[in-house]
């Protein structure tokens, strides 16, 4: 039975070529080499002494470089190609990681912070592009899930080696192994995968129906742009309101927060490539995946409005990972399907950036509803807000079905 069951999961990764491993293992290496970030704000505030204000604004000018980066990325990837992109942005922030660690002062890290991540996120629409090329039509959605899955055991094991490399090295060790991460990772994708060109692909999704050249004119993919960020910025409460609440109301420590948070790389580890193949061998609909993600991740946070019990916290997680699992990947594959041929980089560079919007607007949004009005209406709102996506994604679907 156990034999059976690891030989379906096995063959939900078969049928990649080789490009998209490679693919993959970059991105882990990548992912797991930004273990600055984690420690970024307590690195901030312990070591160089910055107010919370100050480290506040830091983190601002991050997210900023982060918009910036992926807007940049995804023109620059239609002019001049993805594969060229992809090169400069790791290897130069695999450099610019070396120098971050001795700036010190509040302008310079603002500055350094803007830079670093400005030429750091024009890797992902880039990325996003390349799977274009080098995955199968029939294997693309497979492809984008067996990324994220690369990037999920990266940010999983980056904190952990982080963690002992500060206890061995310090901080100065973990810029020097983040930075050279970067490097490693980038002259991996330079020896093993050649520069290859976009070659326009055949579909019957319905996402793939030719759109206007413009793309502010798109209007379907400017809604999946609201609906990406509108989930993104609820579900990324998981990493920064929830954390806090584990301790406030239930008096969790970091280690079983840390435990806690554990299980949504692992079922997502576990479950998202066998969902993914099974929802694309029945062909059902992308845009309805992702309302169903919607739905699963707005009932993550109403059942947080019954705090009596500490296992809701478990069954809050459990509903916020099938979200994820559900509406990520797909949104990813719709936004691809959409964009004409030479225009990938634009709309993935869009999409990408409607993620770092909501990184930026997740906590303070959350924060500042926290302080004013208290956990449980900051949970109302977060699920009303998945609604909210809900709804919008079923007039997306009449949209690209009057579009067709």
């Amino acid at each position: 039975m156990l034999k059976t069951a690891l030989g379906r999961y096995i063959n939900n990764f078969k049928g990649f070529t080789r490009e998209v491993w490679i693919l993959a293992l970059i991105t882990f290496v990548n992912r797991a080499g930004t273990m600055v970030l984690p420690f970024l704000s307590k690195y901030l505030k312990e070591n160089l002494g910055f107010t919370y204000g100050e480290v506040g604004w830091i983190m601002v000018a991050f997210g900023l470089g982060s918009m910036l980066g992926s807007w940049l990325g995804g023109k620059l990837t239609d002019k001049i190609g993805f594969y060229k992109i992809m090169i400069f942005s790791l290897f130069t922030s695999g450099i610019l990681f070396f120098i971050l660690q001795y700036i010190t002062t509040f302008w310079g890290l603002c500055f350094g912070m803007f830079i670093i991540m400005a030429i750091s996120d024009m890797f992902r629409p880039a990325m996003f592009v390349s799977l274009s090329v080098y995955a199968k039509p029939e294997n693309r959605v497979r492809a984008l899930s067996l990324v994220r899955l690369a990037v999920n055991l990266g940010f999983t094991a980056g904190p952990t080696l982080g963690g002992l490399i500060i206890l061995g090295m310090g901080y100065q060790g973990l810029f020097w192994v983040d930075g050279s991460s970067c490097i490693i990772a980038i002259l991996i994708f330079a020896f093993y995968i050649k520069e290859k060109k976009r070659i326009p692909l055949i579909s019957d999704d319905i996402e793939t129906k030719t759109v206007p050249k413009s793309i502010y004119k798109d209007k379907p993919f400017w809604l999946l742009l609201f609906i990406s960020f509108i989930t993104a910025m609820v579900f990324f409460q998981l990493f920064t309101t929830l954390p806090l609440y584990h301790n406030e109301k239930f008096g969790l420590t970091e280690f079983q927060t840390g435990m806690l948070l554990s299980i949504n790389g692992l079922l997502v580890f576990l479950l998202e490539m066998p969902l993914v193949s099974f929802l694309e061998r029945k062909k059902v609909n992308k845009v309805r995946n992702i309302a169903y993600g919607s739905v699963c991740i707005a009932a993550g946070y109403y059942v947080l409005l019954l705090d009596s019990w500490v296992g809701i916290l478990t069954i809050s997680l459990i509903l916020l990972t099938f979200g994820e699992i559900f509406s990520f990947p797909f949104a990813n594959a719709v936004a691809l399907n959409r964009a004409p041929k030479g225009q990938e980089g634009q709309y993935m560079g869009l999409y990408t950036m409607s993620f770092s919007l909501a990184h930026i607007a997740s906590s303070k949004t959350g924060l500042e509803i926290i302080g004013h009005y208290g956990y449980q209406v900051n949970w109302f709102v977060m699920g009303s807000l998945g609604m909210l996506a809900l709804f919008c994604c079923i007039w997306l679907n009449k949209m690209v079905r009057i579009e067709q």
